[in-house]
This record gives C-alpha cells, structure tokens and sequence, in this order.
C-alpha cells in the first residue's frame, strides 16, 4: 500500500469505523483481517463492498478500515458509510452518485433505552385485570 490515503469515519448503531482508502487491487482489510473472514455472512460482505461497486472502483483501490463497537450488521454499515465518504474525498464527483444510493447518509437509528415499570424500551408487562 502506498502512502498516499483518503479517510473516512463511517457510524451505524454503536459501530465505529475508521477508514483509508489506498491506490491498489481491491484487498480489504478489517481490522487487520481480509474482510471474508471478518465478516462471515454474504450479505455483510455484499454491504461492504456496495460502494466501490457502485462506483465501480472496486478492483482499483486497497482499504484498510478499524471497525470497534456494535454488532456485525452495524460494523459492516459502519465500513459501508467509511468506505463512501472516504470516497467523496477522493473524487468529488462520485457524491451525486453515493448520495442518490443513500450511501452518506448516517442512519441515525439507535437502540432505544429500557424504561422502568415496562418490560423493554415500549412493551409493558402484562396486565391482569383479575
């Protein structure tokens, strides 16, 4: 990998993802992993890979991402939104493009918190009337 970078923070849920997009062959790297066996589902690895797809840039460029925090559908998201800022850096022009596919957008959706006196985030507990 050159030394050159292009960096994008990509969030989803708890999921935090820091990546570089390098000149290279299309190698992904998730936490020092290939990202195949990183994430094992092909669904996942389809989300990853959505952007330089979209593009079409997917053999042209190596990423290197660190991905902390939240569970696997979250920390895919997360590369996924990384992977599309870092390239708007790199070419502006590509923005129209990722922003029609919603690839900017951070999906701001959170767990909601358990509240007390209910059983979960909105489900009471059961009410008996006798």
């Amino acid at each position: 990998m050159s030394d050159e970078f292009y960096y994008g923070t990509g969030r989803r849920k708890s999921a935090v993802a820091r990546t570089r997009l390098y000149k290279g062959n299309g190698r992904i790297l998730v936490n020092d992993r290939p990202f195949e066996e990183y994430f094992p589902r092909p669904t996942l690895l389809a989300i990853v890979r959505q952007a330089l797809a979209l593009t079409k840039l997917e053999g042209r460029l190596d990423v290197k991402v660190n991905v902390a925090g939240g569970g696997m559908t979250g920390q895919a998201e997360a590369v996924r939104h990384g992977i599309s800022r870092a390239l708007c850096i790199l070419d502006p022009e590509l923005r129209g493009v990722l922003k029609k596919a919603g690839l900017l957008t951070r999906d701001s959706r959170e767990k909601e918190r358990k509240k007390y006196g209910q059983r979960g985030a909105r489900a009471r507990f059961q009410y008996s009337k006798r």
